[in-house]
């Protein structure tokens, strides 16, 4: 295998297209951008150092092996005080589950355990109960016109589902959904500094909020998760104090999960369904088609677009030479349209066979995966069951972000 080493014109030509990839034109639309850096080859430089990964088979050789590591709270105290990576929020970030390595990894995942079957039919009697309620509103303002449907359902749905799962008040929900919207900012390919502050200012709250919260339930447990998460980290952890801030970044780490990228999810599927009358049609003559069409969501076009990992030593990668400790940058968004794995992979092809890397890989796959795709799969089947077909008033607006997509808005109408 032949070994390549990076030419500073190659790192200009990446500072020329993230700087695209950047503008509202790019983030609306990243795929043509994509497209040009997967013609650059597997991986190629990243504009301030490190290098990006757009080949498929080579996101998934990294996502699955034990050779590559989150950058974790170490690895983010070396990177000095004045990067992104020892902001508060970013320090707090990394003793949440996702930015573990084992055996710490090894440890928080046992405590947070899994979605059994039995549990995700309780909170699919739940998910298809809330789902109900909420398209009920909908058909009810589309009677007067056009209708947001992200702010409607797509917001609505999942800090329902998660927000009555953990036992949070309902008063506290659109609160918190509020905050993981700033918060996730920490996690940001490149976060401008207000975009950074604002992720503190929110994270502060979360962690008063929930650390709160675990006081109270352990004062008086119930039937709940938080409660069962304490009585595991009890059995884990001799020092209380110690077991409590556990708890305190699971939750933490369950709700951002739970809100931001399902939220995106629901309303991304809704887009893809609506703005294509001949899409509305397949899948509402083939019910059987709705988990393929959710699948097809999440490689067409997933909620996260980018998922970072650090080399655990020295090593070549996709033919370029990678130094232990140097980051590189999985672009999933990309990697889900290399020709190499997907035949026409601009076409959104519902009966194409599932492969992607929505969720993750190896041992960081998605904890909360089965609630995604119940979330998902029960929305889009009572919506072609419940209402006529919708259309698409106008695009929706994008977040300002690369790694994070998110639609502002999603409005639509009868028909």
């Amino acid at each position: 295998m032949s070994v390549t080493t990076t030419p500073s014109s190659d790192r200009r030509a990446s500072v020329s297209l993230f700087s695209r990839l950047r503008t509202a034109r790019g983030q609306a639309d990243p795929f043509p951008i994509y497209e040009e850096l997967l013609s650059r080859g597997e991986v190629s430089p990243a504009p301030w150092g490190g290098s990006l990964v757009t080949g498929f088979a080579v996101c998934d050789e990294v996502l699955r092996s034990r050779d590559w590591l989150e950058p974790d709270k170490r690895w983010r105290e070396r990177q000095g005080p004045g990067t992104r990576w020892n902001a508060s929020s970013s320090q707090e970030m990394s003793s949440t589950l996702a930015a573990l390595n084992p055996p710490d990894h090894t440890r928080a995942r046992r405590a947070a355990g899994t979605f059994d079957r039995a549990t995700v039919e309780r909170i699919g009697r739940s998910v298809s109960r809330t789902t109900d309620q909420l398209l009920s509103t909908l058909a009810e303002r589309l009677r007067d016109g056009e209708a947001d449907f992200s702010a409607l359902v797509g917001e609505e749905l999942p800090v329902a589902t998660i927000g009555e799962w953990l036992g949070l008040p309902a008063a506290d929900w659109p609160r918190l959904r509020e905050l993981t919207h700033d918060q996730v900012f920490t996690q940001e390919l490149l976060p401008s500094a207000s975009q950074l502050a604002a992720s503190d200012t929110a994270t502060a709250e979360l962690r008063a909020y929930f650390t709160d919260l675990v006081k109270n339930r352990r004062a008086r447990p119930g039937e709940d998760p938080v409660s069962r998460w304490i009585a595991s980290w009890d059995a884990l952890e001799p020092d209380r104090d110690k077991a409590d801030e556990a708890v305190y970044f699971l939750v933490l780490f369950v709700l951002l999960a739970a809100l931001e990228t399902t939220a995106t999810l629901l309303t991304t599927m809704t887009l893809l369904l609506v703005e294509d009358p001949a899409r509305w049609d397949l899948v509402a003559d083939r019910p059987d088609l709705v988990p393929a069409f959710v699948e097809e969501t999440l490689r067409y076009d997933p909620p996260t677009h980018v998922i970072s990992r650090v080399a655990a030593a020295d090593c070549v990668l996709g033919g370029v030479e990678i130094r232990k400790d140097e980051m590189v940058h999985l672009m999933v968004g990309a990697a889900h349209r290399d020709p190499a794995k997907h035949r026409e992979p601009g076409r959104f092809d519902p009966l194409r066979p599932p492969a992607h890397l929505a969720f993750s890989g190896g041992i960081h796959y998605c904890l909360g995966a089965p609630l995604a795709r119940l979330e998902a799969q029960t929305l889009l089947r009572q919506l072609i069951r419940r209402l006529p077909r919708l259309t698409l008033v106008r695009r929706p607006t994008m977040a300002p972000r690369v790694a994070f997509r998110r639609p502002l808005n999603l409005d639509v109408a009868l028909a």
